[in-house]
């Protein structure tokens, strides 16, 4: 089936060069930008977040930047909803559109669709979120791997809330989360183009550290501090943050915080590029391709 409309993807690991390459493709095909970054979504995570200058974010029109506070509760379900209803409103004014992000699983949910998941018992969110700050991931990763041995030996263990949502639906349902995620891809009425981004790792890393520096330099520290009494929502169990909360809390001295950021933000981006690779209808370019990626969009 031939789509008129098309969803233009952009995706690759942290400080790759995806926003540039995103506006660059919204310009040219004038048109808007969907972010799929599971932080951008928050008004409060400025300094932290590497969200699009003011200057990238009035030369087009952005979706998903600022849409949500700390203390909203956002499913990637109800950002599977949001974001569809963004692509049609910009495919009502133009054939191209732009998705662009880091967070797999927010991609995944636009270009495949998530599985349908069972409602689960509140209280069991509850209680597993306070067995998270009472007894540390160790514990929940240990239950996981009795109830659900196939998730557990794939599970993003640096994401709590990944782990937390598997155990509820094991626990409300008595079945293991696995055995939910039937994996078949949804049909859009729009054509998905994928488009990865890549680049040497030591280029990468280089980049990585530079854009820590950066924020720290423009205040996330600071930012931080002020975030500290909210430090256990789930919008700030993310690198960049909880690194510097340990610091404030006390557990360690700012060179290991900072050792730290660098090191979570490079295992983050190795992360992030386990997870696309996976996906063999993604095309990989060298960041500074623009001239061969756009004549392969327009071919």
């Amino acid at each position: 089936m031939t789509h008129q409309k098309k969803l233009i993807t952009v995706v690759g690991p942290t400080a790759v060069g995806k926003t540039a390459l995103a506006i660059r493709l919204a310009q040219h095909f004038q048109t808007g930008i969907v972010s799929a970054d599971s932080r951008q979504f928050y008004i409060e995570l400025e300094k932290g977040t590497a969200k699009p200058t003011p200057e990238e974010l009035a030369s087009a029109p952005h979706y998903g930047i600022n849409s949500h506070h700390i203390t909203d509760y956002y499913s990637v379900g109800q950002f599977e909803e949001d974001a569809l209803g963004w692509i049609a409103e910009i495919h009502q004014k133009s054939d191209y559109a732009i998705l662009v992000g880091g967070s797999g699983l927010y991609i995944k949910a636009i270009t495949e669709g998530l599985d349908e998941m069972p409602e689960i018992d509140m209280t069991i969110r509850q209680t597993l979120q306070a067995r998270l700050q009472n007894e540390g991931l160790p514990s929940l990763l240990t239950e996981l791997e009795a109830l659900d041995l196939a998730y557990h030996a794939q599970v993003d263990r640096a994401n709590p809330q990944r782990i937390i949502r598997a155990l509820e639906i094991c626990l409300s349902t008595g079945k293991p989360y696995s055995s939910f995620r039937a994996g078949k891809a949804k049909e859009r009425d729009f054509e998905i183009i994928k488009i990865g981004l890549t680049m040497p790792r030591e280029l990468l890393y280089a980049r990585i550290e530079a854009r820590m520096e950066q924020m720290l330099v423009e205040g996330l520290l600071e930012e931080a501090r002020l975030l500290l009494p909210q430090a256990d929502l789930p919008a700030l169990q993310t690198v960049g943050y909880q690194e510097i909360f340990g610091y404030l809390k006390g557990e360690y001295d700012w060179a290991e915080a900072h050792r730290l950021l660098m090191r979570n933000s490079r295992r983050y981006a190795k992360r992030q590029f386990t997870w696309f690779r996976q996906d063999a209808s993604i095309v990989w370019w060298e960041a500074s391709q623009w001239g061969e990626i756009l004549r392969g969009l327009t071919i």
